[in-house]
């Protein structure tokens, strides 16, 4: 069977051990999913893995906030960071909701009718806008929406999309038993917070989550990501720091004249910042030209995780002005 991972040989979720594995169990409890393949990308980095998926659960899968309405904005981030296989997962799950004719819609490329609904999934494409949600409900909104440019470009560095991108109907998937798994997890709403034990170091929470577990989670991740900079020589870290910074957090990186460094000359730097804007095109040579000895998987999903983790707190920069 042919590996569903890029540059990385990740093992079977049963076979993990530790945090790994205890990030498992509650994937597989709460999300519904067995071996979810964006976290078994990261469990080579458990702390990456623990952050990941307590900011996911923290802000989506618990709180009071509609399920629907957060999905809806995390399919709108998946659009924007062109993540087919995030795209796809949203709309089974919000088949899996009972929301199965949004879910058609939206699988045929259409906007959805409810206005409020529309307004959603714009500002999930477009976070620079106006809140369309109240400002007490920014943990979970923001904390969904951020979460999932997180693990976009994770999917989209690590995971090969069109290999498990597949056409399949949702409603012939979710009538199975791992279907009906993911049925009453939708359905269901966590008790907040138990992720939070699994994360390693704590780091600052961000002003729209402070005190709440989707901050705590926020903040872990962030420090986990930061750690992959320490991959990278000063200078390089540096040039993605400050390339990143002067993006606008949306743009799409050109494929003529973008400024990426010479895959030769600075292979690091490199795939940080195509990490940060535009994973997809992470190529072989590109990974093979920087993961020489001692790197590891390990070196490399931090890596990716720093440049993501940049382009995330990018994005977070333009909420400055709203509320």
């Amino acid at each position: 069977m042919t590996s569903p991972f890029r540059f990385t040989s990740p093992g079977p979720a049963d076979e993990t051990t530790g945090t790994a594995a205890a990030v498992h169990a509650q994937v597989t409890r709460d999300f519904g999913i067995e071996g979810a393949l964006p976290f078994v990308a990261l469990s080579a980095a458990p702390d990456l893995m623990a952050g990941a998926w307590a900011l996911m659960r923290e802000s989506l899968l618990s709180g009071h906030a509609s399920r629907t309405e957060k999905e809806l904005v995390t399919y709108g981030v998946s659009l924007a960071n062109r993540c087919p296989f995030c795209v796809g997962a949203h709309t089974l799950l919000l088949h899996a909701g009972g929301d199965r004719e949004l879910a058609g819609s939206l699988a045929r490329g259409e906007r959805p009718a409810d206005p409020e609904h529309d307004r959603l999934l714009a500002w999930g494409q477009d976070m620079r806008g106006r809140w369309p949600f109240a400002a007490d409900d920014a943990p979970e909104f923001v904390g969904s929406a951020l979460a999932f440019h997180f693990i976009n470009r994770i999917v989209s560095a690590l995971i090969d999309e069109e290999a498990v991108s597949g056409g399949a109907d949702p409603a012939e998937l979710l009538d199975t038993e791992a279907g009906h798994a993911v049925v009453r997890a939708v359905r269901a709403r966590p008790e907040p917070g138990l992720s939070l034990p699994l994360l390693g170091t704590g780091g600052p929470q961000p002003s729209w989550a402070a005190g709440t577990p989707v901050g705590a989670a926020f903040g872990a991740l962030r420090a986990a990501a930061h750690a992959g900079a320490g991959l990278l020589d000063e200078p390089d870290a540096t040039f993605v720091r400050e390339s990143v910074a002067a993006w606008d957090g949306f743009a799409p990186l050109p494929l003529a004249g973008d400024g990426l460094p010479d895959r030769a000359e600075r292979p690091g730097a490199r795939l940080a910042l195509l990490a940060a804007r535009a994973p997809y095109r992470i190529t072989a040579e590109d990974v093979k030209a920087w993961r020489v000895e001692p790197y590891t998987d390990h070196c490399l999903v931090h890596l990716v995780a720093f440049g993501a983790m940049l382009a995330v707190e990018r994005v977070e920069a333009g909420l400055a002005a709203q509320g």
